[in-house]
């Protein structure tokens, strides 16, 4: 399913013509701009509200998420990253640093455990 959406991003951007402008660095700067749209969704509400969001700000948030998860994809495969093989080393490695026992509840970054 992702190796086909990649497809369909890589399709999307041929036609277009905006290879050129995907260097790694623009994909990642795109990456933040997208992610402080989503952040923005949230800005001034509170917990329970960011929890309780209505129609209106779920669209908004299923937005900036589609756009973070695209600019996100087209980076990876820009560097030649499989993404979803890059995200089980990463849960192992974090695994390795947070361990259930000594990090559960805890809001603690690993360095404080």
């Amino acid at each position: 399913m992702l190796n086909k959406l990649i497809s369909e991003i890589r399709v999307f951007n041929d036609e277009r013509d905006w290879a050129q402008y995907h260097s790694p660095k623009n994909l990642a700067t795109s990456v933040l701009i997208e992610a402080a749209e989503l952040a923005e969704i949230f800005q001034w509400l509170t917990e329970n509200e960011s929890r309780e969001l209505d129609e209106k700000g779920i669209k908004a948030a299923e937005e900036e998420i589609a756009d973070v998860l695209i600019y996100l994809l087209n980076l990876s495969d820009k560097l030649g990253i499989d993404p979803v093989e890059a995200s089980h080393r990463k849960i192992l490695k974090n695994a390795k640093k947070y361990p259930a026992d000594d990090s559960r509840g805890s809001r603690l970054k690993y360095t404080e455990l």
